[in-house]
């Protein structure tokens, strides 16, 4: 049975990865493979995202360079090793790295915190339910994001129940 992670070029799942599966190489240089805990679907809207952002790059959009940032640490191509301990400021960051690159890519929608939680967390997503809120609430502060429920603004840190996460004016 084959590996999840190809050791041959030219495999048709894609590049060459390393044996511990953290990188992939492409044309004798390594660079760090996306985390494989995130969920296909999570993992494809902040690919979209991040395809648009290296577009937008080619146009001199201001802001573009922030977001193929965002993107990439949100699938864990950037910023703390995704196989190491997720907590730390390091953690934060990705966290919040979702948020904004989620929110971006449903512009016209919201996100649910779950799906950062997903995104971010693996198989025991629940337990980062409690950072994801946290982060949520500083980039709410600094008008990043807006957090909803039921369709108004509420606070995060006051809410009980579901709420909901839009772009804020900020970002």
């Amino acid at each position: 049975m084959a590996s999840d992670h190809s050791t041959e070029t030219g495999d048709a799942r894609g590049p060459e990865h390393t044996a511990d599966g953290h990188h992939v190489v492409i044309d004798g240089r390594r660079w760090r493979a996306t985390d494989p805990s995130i969920p296909d679907a999570f993992r494809q809207e902040l690919v979209d995202e991040l395809m648009a952002a290296r577009r937008a790059v080619k146009t001199q959009d201001s802001d573009a360079r922030r977001r193929v940032q965002d993107a990439k640490t949100a699938l864990g191509e950037r910023g703390e090793p995704w196989w190491e301990d997720r907590s730390g400021d390091g953690f934060d960051e990705r966290i919040a790295a979702a948020l904004r690159a989620l929110t971006r890519k449903r512009n016209e929608s919201s996100i649910c915190p779950s799906d950062v939680a997903r995104t971010v967390g693996g198989e025991s997503w629940r337990a980062v339910m409690p950072d994801v809120r946290r982060v949520a609430a500083a980039l709410a502060d600094r008008d990043e994001i807006v957090v909803t429920q039921k369709g108004e603004p509420v606070s995060i840190r006051e809410a009980r129940g579901p709420v909901r996460i839009i772009r804020g004016p900020r970002l």
